[in-house]
């Protein structure tokens, strides 16, 4: 499940980004929306979605990249609670990624009891809404979470934010299990993970392995729409030869 930032370092590059991914085969995007003040975002990807800004991204930017790879794959967008406000609330946003193809969204900083509302709207539109279960989060609030979850459960591998890490924390499969035990949907792991033999190790636990930072870096030091598209398609093959697919 590879991440992108939507519209970095230009749409030009997204597009091709998106069709990398789809070409190398990844099962799902995660289509970061660039935001002013991410929560959950690392260094990285909070670079990536200023230059992203400062470039002309906005939402409707973004979701033209969902609509060119979404008849292919299925994608769900990353945002911020309020950018779902600023659409005149969460019925009209999921109209919105819903006309553009959007499978669901991922909405970090509406923990569960502030949610509902964006929930039933999501899931009048046949709209995944993707909850995040943390290290710190309780066993029975991991539960509740679960509960009503919707498309995949989003394990977060290591307290912080988004970013490579030298090694997959110890603690992960444990958190991994007790998730499985709690969920109904597949479970997916994300945060930290940059490298295909890390990717490789998270796959034995988890349904999903989620990569961001590594990918979003890639683009980066790529210096052209061709060569991005390169690039994420190098990893995502080496992280697929390593997952044994």
């Amino acid at each position: 499940m590879p991440y992108m930032m939507a519209g970095y370092p230009d749409l030009e590059t997204s597009l091709a980004v998106a069709g990398a991914y789809v070409d190398s085969g990844a099962d799902l995007i995660e289509l970061g929306v660039p935001f002013s003040d991410p929560l959950a975002d690392g260094p990285v990807i909070h670079a990536a979605a200023t230059a992203a800004l400062e470039g002309g991204a906005t939402l409707s930017t973004a979701l033209e990249t969902c609509r060119s790879v979404a008849d292919r794959i299925p994608v769900v967008v990353m945002v911020y609670s309020n950018m779902v406000l600023a659409q005149g609330g969460a019925t009209e946003f999921a109209g919105l990624i819903r006309a553009a193809g959007a499978a669901g969204a991922i909405v970090p900083d509406l923990p569960l009891g502030q949610a509902e509302e964006v929930r039933e709207a999501f899931a009048a539109e046949g709209l995944a809404m993707v909850p995040l279960v943390a290290p710190t989060t309780s066993a029975e609030r991991r539960a509740e979470i679960c509960k009503v979850a919707r498309g995949f459960v989003y394990v977060v591998s290591t307290v912080g934010t988004t970013g490579e890490r030298a090694e997959v924390p110890a603690a992960l499969a444990e958190l991994v299990a007790a998730t499985k035990a709690d969920a109904s949907t597949p479970v997916a792991v994300g945060f930290g993970i940059g490298s295909a033999e890390q990717a490789a190790e998270v796959g034995r636990i988890a349904d999903g392995v989620i990569v961001g930072s590594r990918l979003v870096r890639a683009v980066e030091e790529a210096g052209s729409p061709a060569a991005a598209a390169d690039a994420v398609a190098s990893f995502l093959s080496e992280a697929r030869v390593a997952l044994g697919r």
